[in-house]
């Protein structure tokens, strides 16, 4: 199978991080490409952001689909930017890092909180959680205060303010689990569930796993029907 990741922003170190946490998590017959746009943000803090991204999204993902004919498609962003519109006019699978993350949590748990980067992102995380009709297994979403892009300039110094803010969680929203908010959050899981003793869930690793869950869901020989997109 072929797993398409694209980050909606324009930074590519981050778009390396998502790929090598894919690769790292996907089976050994997937094949991962991961790729960002060059005309969007450098990072989707907040409305303005996303919707700054689309046009370049959208463009980037008929070339990709066009030309490398993936399997599925994973939107690395965890405001989940454009993916309604693309689910509804795509005929592959277009799975969400923060529509996939919420969905495991939940699979792990009764409920969760979100940790993500900063404030502005709160209002738009909340609503997809309220969009996607699991806002009551939701425990709470937190700030930690840490912008994007410092996830990958100053990852130690960000790996401690999150690890605050999980732990302000703990203590006041009682979650069985916790999400990272954040693509660029990818790798974080495995030692910020052993520092708690829960389960921590990486958008970008429940999306793979899924995605690749999906794609086996629609061999013939399983019964699912393929989607075929409304003329």
């Amino acid at each position: 199978m072929r797993l398409l990741l694209i980050n909606p922003n324009s930074t590519q170190e981050m778009t390396a991080t998502i790929a090598g946490q894919a690769s790292a998590i996907a089976g050994v017959d997937t094949e991962i490409r991961a790729v960002n746009p060059v005309d969007t943000p450098p990072a989707i803090q907040g409305v303005e952001d996303g919707e700054a991204a689309l046009p370049g999204l959208f463009a980037l993902f008929d070339r990709e689909v066009a030309s490398w004919n993936p399997s599925a498609v994973v939107i690395a962003c965890f405001d989940d930017t454009g993916l309604i519109e693309l689910k509804i006019g795509s005929d592959i699978p277009v799975i969400g890092i923060g529509e996939a993350a919420f969905h495991a949590a939940m699979l792990l748990g009764g409920n969760f909180s979100v940790v993500t980067t900063l404030a502005v992102s709160v209002p738009v995380i909340t609503k997809n959680i309220d969009f996607y009709g699991i806002s009551a297994r939701c425990a709470g979403v937190r700030a930690s205060g840490v912008p994007v892009l410092d996830l990958e300039n100053s990852r130690v110094d960000a790996f401690n303010i999150i690890a605050d803010e999980i732990e302000r969680s703990l203590l006041h929203d009682k979650p069985d689990s916790i999400v990272l908010g954040c693509a660029g959050m990818a790798g974080l899981a495995g030692e910020m569930s052993e520092r708690f003793g829960m389960p921590v869930v990486d958008g970008v690793t429940a999306a793979t796993v899924l995605a690749e869950a999906i794609i086996n869901l629609q061999r013939p020989e399983n019964g699912v029907i393929e989607k075929k997109v409304k003329s």
